[in-house]
């Protein structure tokens, strides 16, 4: 039985280290084809990353897979129709990045409210010995739109709680148990927010859901943060409704074309960016391999799965 890895995963630890046996890397292949033509009929498991699925053609090269290990909670780069229809699991990393992640979010509504994005470069050029700094906007009584709200939408929504501030979310349904307001329309969300926060996942049914309407309703005074999956923004209406000043600020922790940025993103106002940083602390980084590598082992050993989709 052979272990497959899609690209290497920015973890502490490779896979292979944790199983203590080799683990091939697709990426990394001399002879991908040749590889496959000898190797393909024996994977049973592939591990993919959320931000690198699996290369267009591979599933169908590898006729005894049983098992895709996500490192990381999305799973909209994974064709999951096929993989249902050949009764292959696939597991991904759950909530065990929702709380690092909903603390940079946390981070960046905080940091664009009270415009402190630049703060430390003002201080150390010089700037404050001539002018006070601007004044920012204090979080308490603003009104927070999740967009999504699943584990990381609600983890989000509880830390804006936690700083005062009042609730509301969109998603396909209202969640039970949950006493915030519901929006059923996007737009009403929009209107209704000070500063709205994408925890959407990616794919077709979200693909540029922040659009310029999205962005008019949110208005000139609205925030937006994104710590979701860059195709949920449509980026060249962000720019233009930042440098319009149709939108007050933005901050984008992901991107469509990562880790290329679109020079305009770079060039625009009042955008703070941070280059998909959610989940990068060791400790995340880790969980999410061990994920993986638990998984793996479970699967080897007959054992129920954890993180199944």
């Amino acid at each position: 039985m052979t272990i497959l890895q899609v690209t290497p995963l920015p973890a502490p630890r490779q896979p292979s280290e944790l199983l203590d046996r080799p683990v091939p890397i697709f990426d990394r292949l001399d002879d991908p084809e040749g590889w496959l033509a000898e190797h393909g009929g024996s994977v049973q498991c592939l591990i993919t990353h959320a931000m690198r699925g699996p290369p267009a053609g591979l599933l169908a090269r590898l006729p005894a897979l049983k098992l895709i290990a996500n490192f990381g909670a999305g799973i909209d780069l994974i064709d999951l129709d096929t993989a249902r229809a050949r009764g292959i699991a696939v597991t991904a990393s759950g909530d065990l990045l929702t709380h690092d992640v909903a603390d940079l979010a946390l981070w960046q509504m905080l940091t664009l409210l009270r415009g402190l994005g630049g703060a430390d470069g003002f201080v150390r050029s010089g700037q404050w010995s001539k002018a006070p700094p601007p004044l920012g906007r204090s979080a308490r009584g603003r009104k927070l739109g999740v967009l999504g709200f699943g584990r990381i939408g609600q983890a989000i929504a509880r830390r804006g709680e936690a700083v005062g501030m009042e609730i509301a979310y969109h998603s396909r349904r209202p969640v039970a148990e949950v006493a915030d307001r519901y929006e059923s329309d996007p737009l009403a969300l929009a209107r209704w927010a000070d500063i709205v926060v994408i925890a959407l996942p990616g794919g077709g049914a979200t693909q540029s859901l922040v659009d310029r309407a999205f962005l008019d309703a949110l208005g000139p005074d609205g925030l937006l943060v994104n710590i979701a999956r860059g195709s949920v923004v449509d980026e060249e209406a962000l720019v233009a409704a930042l440098r319009d000043g149709r939108v007050g600020g933005a901050a984008l922790d992901v991107f469509r074309n990562e880790p290329t940025i679109a020079p305009a993103l770079l060039e625009a106002p009042n955008l703070l960016l941070t280059p998909h940083v959610g989940s990068a602390t060791h400790d995340v980084r880790l969980a999410m391999a061990d994920h993986v590598v638990t998984n793996i082992r479970a699967f080897l050993e007959g054992r129920p799965l954890i993180g199944l989709v």
